[in-house]
């Protein structure tokens, strides 16, 4: 039986790491929520910014109140390590000054002095009533990431969070609903992909905030191709690469390594996929690698001491992760570390690290999970094409080098986040944050999220008509009659 399944209008969830239930409810209606979020969302855009940027701050301190208690659910619901739940809660409440200050920044009002008194103004306006659906990976940070900055710009929100971890949703909207937001302008729909199918196709939402699969990016862009009138923001994954190269510290790169490929248990976008090291000189990088990869502790969420790493989020997805593993030796690929599964009917998944230079036909695809593919190349420049060997363009990393190569690496690698001496993840909320190719649509989040939440209006003004037609009338004085 998966680990997650639907019951006659019923969703329940299971904990990953022990297969014990953590939460189960009722089965939303896609409709009724977006006509409640509708009938709600006038008057709470009719409240001033400072209301909105007022109720946002009791969110954070509710948040934070129930800190504990959040991150716990979190571990339980997704399998991560306890200390790194807590980083997530931490995220949820930082953002919302984060989002404060990109609001100001990002949608100010501006006024602007024109020829004969007249005024420039430039204003923003909510879109209305906005879904987001949110991913399992980081269940309250990523939705919460497309919340508060929609909620800020005046917009109501129907939320689906995913049908793997609806408890950690429900716990987030209840937060909203605790600070006094009203219980109409943030919505909970509760239910898996024919659910979030629904919410998608209703036609009286004026646009869709999604984090997730290229594949699920893919099918909303099509779906929303007709309906140009809506905002659709895509945040998606990437196949993304770390150059390693002259790297005068190779302890120190091949932590940044391990904390790239295998944080999250590699179920984070920004995971780094791929290795790009040069060949006949990458011995003892990938030996320190190997040698971390042995120490890395997996286990439950609470455990003591805590763990590196926990299950991925559920059976399907680790046995995903074996069937691609596999499908990579069998192409040629050789292994350096073994992918191993820890537990028959648990979803635990040892690091995998694999050299994938001769296979010809390597998957251009996120593996999403612990396995790091090495590909060995000639020189600096192969290491920046072999980079850009990908359709996807979320983030990269170079480790050591030059400051002239990490310039013309900048220059030359295609991703929405470029880092030098830095792993490929962890991407600050104080910054804009998204990828080119199959990794988004160009609409970044974290500090942009405040340009897809409002959009700009343009007002030419003055306290009383003036008009004249200069050119193009006859005379008055000799028209007929």
């Amino acid at each position: 039986m998966a680990d997650r399944e639907f019951k006659a209008q019923r969703l329940s969830s299971t904990s990953p790491a022990t297969g014990e239930e953590v939460w189960s409810g009722e089965i939303g209606d896609a409709a009724a929520e977006v006509a409640a979020a509708r009938s709600a969302q006038p008057e709470w855009a009719a409240r001033s910014v400072a209301y909105r940027i007022e109720a946002v701050r009791r969110f954070a301190n509710v948040v934070r109140k129930n800190e504990k208690e959040f991150a716990t659910l979190i571990s339980n619901e997704t399998g991560k390590p306890f200390w790194e739940a807590r980083t997530e809660v931490g995220a949820v409440v930082n953002k919302v000054e984060i989002s404060i200050d990109a609001y100001a920044e990002r949608t100010p009002r501006r006024k602007l002095e024109a020829a004969l008194g007249n005024k420039i103004a430039v204003r923003h306006k909510p879109h209305g009533v906005l879904a987001v659906l949110g991913p399992y990976n980081f269940p309250a940070h990523l939705p919460n990431g497309h919340i508060v900055p929609a909620l800020i710009a005046g917009n109501a929100v129907v939320f689906k969070p995913s049908e793997k971890t609806p408890a950690v949703g429900e716990f987030l909207v209840h937060c909203f609903h605790e600070a006094k937001i009203p219980d109409g302008v943030v919505r909970l729909l509760i239910g898996g992909p024919d659910q979030g199918r629904a919410l998608a196709s209703q036609p009286d939402i004026d646009g869709l905030l999604f984090t997730g699969s290229a594949r699920a990016g893919q099918s909303l862009h099509k779906q929303f191709a007709d309906t140009p009138q809506k905002i659709l923001a895509l945040e998606l994954g990437g196949n993304n690469p770390l150059v390693v190269w002259h790297a005068k510290d190779i302890a120190a790169a091949a932590v940044i390594a391990v904390q790239s490929a295998f944080l999250t248990a590699g179920q984070r976008c920004t995971a780094a996929r791929r290795l790009v090291v040069e060949d006949g000189k990458e011995g003892k990088l990938l030996d320190a690698i190997q040698q971390l990869i042995d120490r890395i502790i997996v286990d439950q969420p609470f455990a003591d001491p805590q763990p590196f790493m926990g299950p991925v989020i559920d059976c399907p997805a680790a046995e995903h992760v074996e069937q691609q593993w596999r499908g990579l030796v069998a192409k040629g690929g050789k292994p350096l570390k073994a992918l191993e599964r820890l537990s028959d009917d648990r979803p635990y998944l040892r690091p995998g690290l694999i050299d994938v230079t001769e296979v010809d036909d390597r998957p251009d695809e996120e593996i999403f999970g612990p396995v790091l593919q090495v590909v060995r190349v000639k020189d600096f420049d192969a290491a920046i094409a072999e980079a850009n060997n990908t359709r996807f363009g979320l983030a990269a990393s170079l480790i050591g080098g030059t400051q002239a190569m990490y310039d013309k690496f900048w220059a030359h690698v295609r991703a929405g986040v470029i880092n030098w001496n830095k792993p490929t993840n962890g991407a600050p909320s104080s910054a804009p944050f998204g990828g080119v190719g199959l990794s988004g649509n160009h609409r970044p989040s974290a500090f942009y999220a405040a340009d897809y939440c409002a959009y700009p209006v343009t007002s030419s003004e003055s306290d009383r008509a003036r008009a004249a037609i200069g050119e193009g009338l006859k005379d008055p004085d000799v028209l007929e009659g």
